[in-house]
């Protein structure tokens, strides 16, 4: 007897495709994305690195040497600009597949094999779910100054799994009732296989959505520590940029708005291009959206 699935892995990401192209929202916000992806990941190979500080060019105004102008220190603001987008989207991708990892695992084996194993899980998804980020990121910058993106990434992974881990769990209680999967049990198929090759793949589009949302969350956690200082300035960043233009009074000189303006609109576009492919997706793996 053959066991099949009612949703399988390459289907599914074949409708994940679909759907981001199958409405105009969809549509623009992978536009965007692509976008920022390669202004931040291509740009620095078209842009010289070499950044140098002028003290004759502090605040300088937008011209043709100088497409943004120039920061506190008279570097070129579009170059730094250029340079910072690699650091906060890699720790937020980073993040994310640690954190949807956790999640995935620890739900699945959670709401597949129940009993004590569960109600351990349950209890430390709790006893995680009341550590206070910031309070921890203080404690953390106080012992060990990091300047690792995958540092920051593990420790922003580590405290952000819990709420999509008891989401996780829920989905695997309903999908474990279904035929398919008892059918993989009357096989004696095993627990794992039947957890990560039958159960979890009709998940893959609910992991997906929550692996574009975790990247968000991710991004404005470690765009906020570098606003509070919790990380050290070591690189060109779009958090440092906003704390730099912070720290030295940039928003009451009209000649150094767009170095604070411009890293906010960045990390703006990108969020904007993830939700709203999310929303598209959504829209498409939910069929009770599908129709609307």
């Amino acid at each position: 007897m053959a066991v099949t699935t009612s949703a399988p892995a390459a289907g599914v990401w074949g409708t994940i495709a679909r759907g981001l192209t199958r409405t105009t929202s969809g549509i623009v916000g992978l536009c965007l994305v692509l976008s920022v992806l390669a202004f931040a990941f291509v740009g620095p190979y078209l842009v010289d690195p070499y950044n140098p500080t002028d003290t004759t060019a502090i605040w300088g105004p937008i011209s043709s040497e100088h497409w943004l102008g120039t920061n506190h220190e008279g570097k070129d603001t579009f170059v730094q600009l250029v340079m910072g987008g690699r650091e906060p989207i890699w720790v937020g991708v980073v993040a994310a597949l640690i954190t949807v990892a956790i999640a995935v695992v620890l739900g699945g084996i959670a709401g597949y094999v129940r009993g004590r194993i569960d109600h351990f899980l349950l209890q430390l998804t709790d006893i995680t779910m009341t550590i206070p980020f910031i309070v921890l990121m203080l404690v953390v910058a106080s012992f060990y100054r990091t300047s690792s993106p995958l540092v920051v990434s593990f420790i922003i992974g580590l405290v952000t799994w819990p709420f999509l881990m008891r989401s996780i769990r829920a989905q695997v209680l309903t999908l474990k009732e279904r035929e398919f999967v008892e059918a993989a049990r009357l096989q004696d198929l095993g627990t794992a296989r039947i957890l990560f090759v039958e159960v979890l793949p009709n998940m893959a589009g609910y992991i997906f959505i929550n692996f574009i949302i975790a990247i968000t969350n991710a991004i404005y956690a470690v765009v906020g520590m570098y606003l509070l200082g919790l990380l050290p300035s070591t690189a060109d960043n779009w958090g440092l940029m906003i704390q730099q233009a912070w720290d030295n009074n940039a928003f009451l000189l009209p000649s150094a708005a767009p170095f604070l303006i411009a890293p906010m609109v960045m990390i703006m576009l990108f969020q904007i291009g993830l939700v709203t492919m999310t929303r598209s997706l959504e829209q498409t793996l939910d069929p009770r959206l599908r129709d609307r």
